[in-house]
């Protein structure tokens, strides 16, 4: 009798008892998998993957991977150059010292006193309290320094154009929705979708315009164009009206045709300038000076503001390359590298360049 009533409560304890050692145990051979790929943590064996970090990081987390990427870059530039030396000199029977004594050093031209001077005399509030002949000194070092580097840069990109050189870096994309924002080039599908994020009052929005002409004219149909507006409206109170004005130009079909008139004419962005403008561009101006003052198209801009900064969007202009980010008023030389990597990505051929019209270096951007 006393066995039974023994036998009964440890059953009865085990009953109780396995629930919690089943949960114990289903924890256990959870935190014991596998983590899935691109897992940074775990919490209670749940992942806690990069996604999840983006989401909590919002724009600082897109801007922080696209610079990430760029060092990246840069650092694989500077390897891939140093291993084109040292394949050079090894066939050679060369150091790279020899080498570079032979095919850089000995054909960079020397900094004259004369152009030493010059540089001086046009830069002399740079020098601060320094006597004439420290600034020159420096100025002969400096310029010294800057041909040598230009050689070199023009000597391994004449022994990468002979090599096999394949990049295997995984550029850092964000996922930037084209949506139906105004475009133009290629079609929807092509190989390469340039986003620009712009500012119609934004004099450095205006001077990439020859840029993103240049671009269209290289490449065709291989690359798409499209505008989003990005009006920093703190430094530039016609800009959010002047977006509206693009949509309403947009109902017409005749989106690009005031654009252009727009950044040829950001001095007069006040409405009235705004209503002649589209009437200059072939508008129908009844159905452009309703829609303008109806406000129907307020809410489309600050759509596009919301996503850009999302995407780590901070000034104008602003690009994204097939989702890779380049801040600022990017140079067609910039914009054309990023271009043609993509093209070579996909097996594509890469178009021959004409000589640019007027170069010249970019402003830095507008930030908010």
């Amino acid at each position: 009798m006393r066995l039974d009533r023994t036998m009964g409560l440890l059953l009865a304890a085990a009953t109780f008892a396995s629930p919690a050692a089943a949960v114990d145990k289903a924890k256990a051979a959870k935190e014991a998998a596998p983590a899935p790929a691109g897992t940074v943590a775990t919490v209670d064996g749940e992942a806690v993957t990069d996604e999840d970090m983006a989401r909590a990081g919002g724009s600082r987390y897109q801007t922080f991977k696209s610079q990430e990427y760029a060092a990246k870059r840069e650092f694989m530039e500077s390897a891939i150059g140093q291993k084109l030396l040292e394949n050079e000199a090894k066939r050679r029977g060369l150091t790279v010292e020899e080498l570079k004594k032979q095919e850089v050093e000995s054909k960079v031209e020397p900094v004259t006193d004369v152009q030493a001077k010059e540089f001086y005399d046009m830069n002399k509030a740079r020098f601060g309290n320094l006597t004439e002949p420290q600034a020159l000194d420096q100025i002969h070092t400096g310029l010294s320094q800057q041909r040598l580097q230009r050689k070199l840069g023009e000597y391994v990109g004449e022994l990468r154009a002979k090599a096999a050189v394949k990049v295997l870096l995984d550029p850092y994309r964000i996922d930037v929705a084209a949506g139906d924002d105004p475009s133009k080039g290629g079609p929807a599908n092509a190989p390469v979708t340039v986003v620009e994020f712009s500012d119609f009052q934004c004099p450095y929005c205006a001077r990439v315009t020859p840029t993103l002409k240049r671009v269209e004219e290289t490449y065709g149909d291989k690359v798409r164009i499209v505008f989003k507006d990005f009006p920093l409206q703190q430094i530039h109170p016609n800009a959010a009206k002047a977006a509206e004005a693009g949509s309403c130009a947009a109902d017409q079909g005749k989106f690009w045709e005031l654009h252009d008139k727009m950044f040829e004419n950001q001095a007069k962005l006040a409405v009235t300038d705004l209503k002649q403008f589209a009437k200059d561009a072939g508008l129908d101006p009844g159905a452009f000076d309703q829609c303008l003052d109806s406000g129907k198209h307020a809410a489309e801009w600050g759509e596009d503001l919301k996503d850009g900064e999302r995407y780590g969007v901070t000034g104008t202009p602003a690009f994204f390359v097939n989702g890779r980010l380049l801040g600022g008023a990017a140079s067609f030389e910039k914009l054309a590298e990023v271009i043609d990597d993509e093209l070579t990505r996909k097996g594509l051929p890469v178009p021959a360049k004409a000589a640019p019209p007027a170069p010249a270096p970019p402003p830095s951007p507008v930030t908010k």
